[in-house]
């Protein structure tokens, strides 16, 4: 993870932490400081080529997205477990962060109770079909000129939820250019509905 998107993480998760939350991240398996398999470099190596050449990409973030997603929830569902286990630490559990392993993870974990989902990254198919699935509420910020992030997809994407509360929020700007106030607004997302 390069270091201003830790910066910006940890502060995120300060603030939350300081608004009463206990809170976990994790890097999904190859992310981060974790080790990547031969398929993982590969994959990458493919996007970078395709991204050079100006190619088309989807099917190279299709599969390389899919399998980070798949390989994810097995390290959150151990996390998680072993967080409720505390005698500190309660549910109900909200979930904000990346969207497409926050979709998978919302439809497989039932004690996920309210989510908030950053609108940029792909999001496979199999997660945009488990959308539909997903009834919790829902807070989906979306950075309007996010170059690498379709807008279209990402509303498309918001239309698919199956939330019968969701909430989108846009802003002008870049990827990483999200406001700080929305950290404060997902906080009384998340105070509505797990306090």
């Amino acid at each position: 993870m390069r270091e201003n998107e830790a910066d910006r993480l940890v502060a995120r998760a300060r603030h939350s932490a300081a608004c009463g939350y206990a809170v976990a991240g994790i890097d999904t398996s190859g992310c981060g400081d974790r080790p990547r398999s031969a398929a993982d470099e590969e994959l990458r190596a493919g996007l970078r080529r395709a991204t050079e050449a100006g190619e088309p990409v989807d099917e190279v973030f299709e599969c390389l997205v899919g399998r980070l997603v798949e390989r994810a929830v097995p390290g959150w569902r151990t996390t998680l477990d072993a967080l409720l286990a505390l005698p500190e630490i309660g549910g109900p559990v909200g979930y904000s962060g990346w969207t497409a392993v926050g979709i998978h993870r919302a439809a497989v974990e039932p004690s996920i109770a309210a989510a908030g989902f950053f609108a940029g990254g792909y999001v496979p198919r199999a997660q945009r079909e488990e959308a539909g699935q997903l009834t919790l509420p829902l807070l989906f910020l979306l950075q309007w000129d996010d170059q690498g992030n379709p807008r279209q997809r990402a509303l498309d994407l918001f239309d698919a939820f199956g939330s019968a509360e969701k909430t989108l929020h846009a802003n002008p700007g870049g990827h990483t250019g999200t406001p700080w106030f929305q950290v404060e607004d997902r906080n009384r997302f998340l105070d509505r509905h797990l306090k």
